[in-house]
């Protein structure tokens, strides 16, 4: 009797004291069982993104892994993104042209991409015509974790961080009228810039003295085992699996060039961000929590193993494994590097976080080969595409502790293998330091 008159009360407009309390108890016991299920919160849930569905691309490679474990595990649904789908990209090239259609014209909305890339799409210095796509960088998805690796026939030498010895093998394969070239993945991005940084270093002047060319990912090894190529710069498990089928061996760790590096990015084009700002809050926080759950040590085998399935990289799960846990074999007798420093990261050294800092230098890089004029006013793109204040809206939200939250836009100065410094506050000087390079400083 007493609840009819409770739902006479509620249809008269009058709310009885018992039946306030009923439904807070109600809600309560919601809330608690939807903090059980969602430990990382229940905010997209609530909020309700605007829709249910996003495309994103990916390559080939172990840095992809937080979209596979977001896909994986259902952390996309979670965030209230269940129609989500993640698709393989050809190519970098095959990337930035989905990105440039978007959904609506059957390509991509965002996607895990060399961190560079962004911002070539957003200036237009990559695209058809030179049209930009705006495009926001949401998060950083790794640090560390690139090789660079060398063709067998130069194993006498065990090149490693010191290229003058392979500068000294490679004119001389020139001058016998044999062309020496150097692979990358895309003009302008990350492996680029490692590669022309670890050759100019020891003098070779990647534009001049050897020929650089680009080649996808996943291509990487079998162009190198018909000799279309001397070295390159890829991601795992490319370097690894070379090894494995002994055709060549690991030079260097990106790392060692530059310790605890930025690597590849979570973007998306600005168009989807800004139509649908709730859906991107809530991919992004997918993504930070997948990359929480790649950090952890005793996750290691499970990510080398999700990351070798059909549908994500589609390779022997050894050709991940070791490396995946930190276990580096250069592939060079006597050379094997347990519990590597230079492992990949996902989360710890605020790996997720996109510093504003890491972008300018990789603009300053791009300036240094010409891919962004002299004088290009960086930090009026950064200011656009770097959108780490979305970042810190998503730790907020998802109870981020303050001492992983760096408290600069700026990681400050940065040391590179050679002794030269990257100060964000002075680039000229930095420019000015380097003795092989495109412009005029």
């Amino acid at each position: 009797m007493g609840q009819n008159i409770e739902r006479r009360a509620v249809r008269q407009g009058r709310v009885t004291r018992r039946s306030v309390l009923k439904a807070g108890a109600g809600t309560a016991a919601l809330l608690a069982a939807a903090r059980i299920n969602f430990p990382g919160g229940v905010h997209a849930q609530t909020a309700g993104p605007e829709v249910t569905k996003a495309n994103l691309g990916f390559i080939a490679l172990t840095d992809a892994a937080p979209l596979f474990v977001a896909k994986e595990k259902g952390i996309f649904a979670k965030y209230g993104m269940p129609d989500l789908e993640v698709q393989k990209q050809a190519s970098w090239g095959t990337t930035r042209d989905n990105l440039v259609l978007g959904s609506e014209g059957n390509g991509i909305d965002g996607a895990h991409i060399l961190s560079p890339m962004p911002y070539l799409i957003s200036a237009g210095k990559v695209t058809q015509n030179n049209v930009p796509t705006p495009m926001y960088i949401l998060a950083r998805l790794n640090l560390d974790g690139q090789c660079i690796s060398v063709a067998k026939e130069y194993s006498d030498l065990k090149i490693g961080l010191d290229t003058v010895p392979f500068k000294e093998a490679l004119l001389k394969k020139r001058a016998s009228g044999k062309p020496i070239k150097a692979a990358m993945t895309f003009p302008g991005g990350t492996h680029d810039l490692w590669i022309r940084y670890w050759l100019a270093a020891g003098g070779i002047d990647p534009d001049k003295d050897i020929e650089t060319i680009v080649v996808p990912p996943a291509q990487m090894v079998a162009n190198m085992k018909v000799g279309t190529m001397d070295c390159f710069c890829v991601c795992e498990p490319w370097n690894l699996q070379l090894i494995h089928q002994d055709i060549g061996y690991t030079a260097i760790t990106t790392g060692e060039l530059w310790n605890k590096h930025p690597e590849k990015a979570f973007g998306l084009r600005a168009a989807y961000a800004d139509k649908y700002p709730k859906a991107a809050k809530a991919l992004l926080m997918a993504v930070m929590e997948a990359q929480m759950w790649c950090e952890k040590v005793e996750n290691r085998e499970e990510v080398a193993a999700i990351c070798a399935k059909r549908q994500w990289i589609n390779v022997p799960v050894e050709d991940v494994t070791d490396r995946a846990k930190g276990k580096f074999d250069y592939g060079v007798p006597g050379k094997v590097v347990e519990n590597s420093p230079h492992t990949m990261k996902y989360w710890r050294d605020y790996a997720s976080y996109p510093f504003q800092s890491h972008d300018l230098w990789f603009l300053t890089e791009d300036i240094r080969w010409g891919k962004f004029e002299p004088g290009f006013d960086t930090k009026a793109l950064i200011a656009k595409v770097n959108r780490e204040d979305l970042w810190r809206e998503a730790a907020k939200e998802l109870s981020v502790p303050a001492d992983q939250i760096p408290a600069s836009k700026s990681r400050g100065k940065e040391t590179f293998f050679d002794g030269k410094v990257f100060d964000p506050d002075n680039t000229g000087a930095y420019l000015k330091s380097l003795s092989i390079k495109r412009v005029e400083v």
